[in-house]
């Protein structure tokens, strides 16, 4: 059977590990796994959120409201734009998808950052498209503009703060480089973790309707499977002029995101205190991530997220990974973004307790 010859050269996305692969592989009690691979909130969601759900559970049989009224309402105020500059997805790599199908064709190209969140990559090379990549860990603003005067790409991706890494650029950088972009070559800017950068650092914040009110070339995404929790719901969102969301909308498949994520979506954004409450903990746990990793000599990224990246010398990265997983911790190997390094999730106290204790066994005794 032929297919597309695109599809040989795809690269797959990879997941972190499920719980559920760690208990067949490893045959480790459930309750004696932790999950710091994912970059999901620990406390889960808005138990506002989660009974919003339970009393909605008998409408699972009817199809959506497929205009989404109620979220775009929401999401219009919080943001202060129109419901019409509004997107709403099955996660925001779903918005990340249509914009590759709308702008990228004949020859196409984009323009990321050499290490940044892998779907990027994928959905433009599903499209056939060519990805030029700046070089460095972390994004480089001026290397990203030369590349895209010489490249002329169709769309470049800005990720603040980064993944998988946790850098953040600040909101005057991210606008003095867009100012700088023709306005037919889109800019997404990608806000999946925009809440904990703004929570830890305001130069960090992002106005989306700021964003799109000056620069008509910009769409924004944000995502509710971080700081709300609602990873499990797939929903997310993009921001931009009508213009831009006119286009995606023809792209859209009708139902793309499922009744009860919506009623989900809607109730987190009104528990704020619950988002305030997650912000809080992620930072103050992850100050004892930085002091691990001092006492082990261990090189960290400043992150902007709820999670950190550990850059390893003397360790291999995959060795520390598999090591990690024999015992029931689940982490990220970043050796396949060209990093000797591994991304932790911040857990709950515990479960970060358990990644230190069982982390340093395995460095005093050396990693196998």
């Amino acid at each position: 059977m032929k297919f597309n010859p695109v599809i040989e050269h795809l690269k797959t996305y990879e997941p972190g590990k499920p719980i559920e692969l760690v208990v067949r592989e490893f045959g480790i009690e459930p309750d004696q796994i932790v999950k710091l691979a994912s970059n999901e909130n620990p406390h889960g969601c808005s138990p506002k959120a989660a009974e919003a759900v339970r009393k909605s559970a008998h409408l699972m049989f009817r199809y959506p409201d497929d205009t989404m009224m109620a979220l775009k309402s929401k999401l219009s105020e919080r943001f202060g734009i129109d419901e019409k500059e509004l997107i709403v997805g099955a996660g925001s790599d779903q918005i990340i998808e249509f914009a590759c199908h709308a702008k990228l064709y004949g020859g196409a190209k984009i323009l990321q950052s050499e290490i940044t969140f892998a779907m990027y990559q994928i959905y433009a090379a599903q499209c056939g498209a060519t990805v030029i990549k700046a070089p460095g860990v972390a994004h480089d603003l001026e290397a990203m503009y030369e590349l895209y005067q010489k490249e002329e790409p169709e769309i470049i991706f800005v990720c603040a703060p980064n993944n998988p890494t946790g850098d953040c650029l600040d909101r005057v950088d991210i606008e003095n480089f867009i100012e700088k972009i023709d306005h037919d070559t889109l800019v997404v800017v990608d806000g999946a973790y925009q809440e904990y950068a703004a929570y830890k650092d305001p130069r960090k914040a992002l106005d989306p309707a700021a964003l799109i009110e000056k620069f008509p070339h910009v769409l924004y995404l944000g995502t509710f499977s971080k700081a709300y929790g609602l990873g499990g719901m797939r929903i997310g969102y993009g921001i931009a002029r009508q213009e831009i969301v006119r286009s995606l909308y023809k792209l859209r498949p009708p139902f793309n995101v499922t009744t009860l994520s919506l009623v989900a979506a809607e109730e987190a954004l009104e528990d704020e205190a619950f988002v305030q409450m997650t912000l809080r903990d992620c930072f103050e746990q992850m100050e004892r991530y930085r002091d691990f990793a001092r006492k082990h000599d261990i090189e960290v990224i400043e992150s902007y997220t709820n999670f950190i990246t550990f850059l390893l010398r003397d360790i291999d990265s995959t060795r520390l990974a598999e090591a990690l997983l024999r015992r029931g911790i689940i982490v990220r190997d970043l050796k396949g973004y060209g990093l000797n390094a591994i991304r932790i999730t911040i857990g709950k106290s515990e479960e970060n307790s358990r990644f230190f204790e069982t982390t340093e066994e395995i460095l005093n005794n050396g990693v196998k």
